[in-house]
């Protein structure tokens, strides 16, 4: 089935894109999340014509995105957490755990937006991605410690 990108849509196209989907992704998941149309003469011109409206949104929100990556830039962030024999953690430090802290710092982020490189699963620095817009990514530190156990003496 031939559609018509109205978002970008990750390993399928940008806005505006013309693809051959199956069928039942686009009447199952394209079609009613509203991020694509049926290729026909009809949606194709609805789809012009909202184009300007979608350009006034999506420089708003870029804008917005580029206001919050200057707030992050050069974040960095500290987990202390308990580890065991070589430094490996009981537990990790996950994108739910990344956007607790920011949140602690009164910044909101939602947690899908959060992307680690890789498992935090020891002791060390790591990188996570923030996805704040598809053209604004920032990069946040994390350093994760070992947790000082506390003495009961």
């Amino acid at each position: 089935m031939k559609v018509i990108l109205n978002d970008h849509v990750e390993q399928l196209g940008d806005r505006g894109a013309t693809v051959d989907v199956k069928t039942g992704f686009a009447r199952n998941f394209l079609i009613p999340k509203g991020l694509a149309y049926e290729a026909t003469a009809a949606n194709l011109a609805r789809f012009k014509q909202e184009t300007k409206r979608w350009e006034v949104t999506q420089t708003k929100e870029k804008g917005e995105a580029e206001a919050m990556a200057a707030k992050l830039a050069g974040l960095e962030l500290t987990f202390k957490r308990r580890a065991g024999e070589e430094d490996i953690l009981y537990g990790s430090v996950t994108a739910s755990d990344v956007a607790e802290a920011l949140a602690a710092r009164g910044i909101t982020v939602e947690r899908r937006k959060i992307a680690l490189a890789q498992h935090v699963k020891r002791l060390g620095t790591f990188t996570a991605e923030i996805h704040l817009h598809r053209d604004v990514r920032v990069p946040v530190t994390l350093h994760v410690e070992p947790e000082v156990a506390e003495s009961g003496a």
